[in-house]
């Protein structure tokens, strides 16, 4: 496997907690490749059938995987899902799972159109950490990291944390 100059990056948690905000502008300051796993399911149609109860299709996880994998040997590349343990743990320098409090999380996913068994299930993944305890399972200690994502101020706090730990990266690889 060639040496990768540039760091990915999984940025993982539950859905309405930031990911998405987060990624986009880590890629415009880092000039690190932004990839949304969502989007990429779509745009490829990978998927493996449609999940009735929660009104979404099923990820192909095994070809999302084989879609992304040429890309994250390249180095470079932030990921962006509200899962982790698909991924070979090889793919990430770093993880970081983003953590939102109820409040602003549930309003976060009533307003996208989250009701129902649907919003429950996405609070309580929130309330017992189950993204967090998945990176744990998936990834080597070391590498997955919690950030708080409530407010705007920890948006920026997280931005300037993330672009500083890719800069030192690159300075120790290259």
């Amino acid at each position: 496997m060639k040496m990768r100059k540039r760091p990915n990056i999984l940025l993982t948690g539950t859905p309405g907690v930031g990911k998405t905000t987060l990624g986009k502008e880590l890629a415009q300051r880092t000039g690190l490749n932004y990839v949304n796993i969502g989007d990429l399911a779509q745009e490829g149609q990978l998927y493996d059938g449609y999940d009735e109860e929660y009104q979404c299709p099923i990820l192909d996880e095994d070809r999302v995987v084989d879609e992304l994998d040429e890309r994250m040997v390249e180095g470079g590349v932030i990921v962006d899902y509200h899962g982790c343990d698909l991924f070979p743990e090889r793919w990430f320098h770093i993880v970081f799972v983003l953590r939102t409090d109820n409040t602003p999380l549930f309003t976060r996913l009533e307003s996208r159109g989250y009701s129902g068994k649907k919003l429950q299930d996405n609070v309580q993944c929130e309330i017992f950490q189950t993204i967090y305890e998945e990176a744990m399972e998936a990834y080597k200690e070391e590498i997955v990291h919690q950030l708080p994502s409530n407010t705007p101020e920890d948006l920026e706090r997280n931005l300037e944390q993330i672009v500083q730990w890719t800069e030192q990266w690159m300075k120790d690889h290259n």
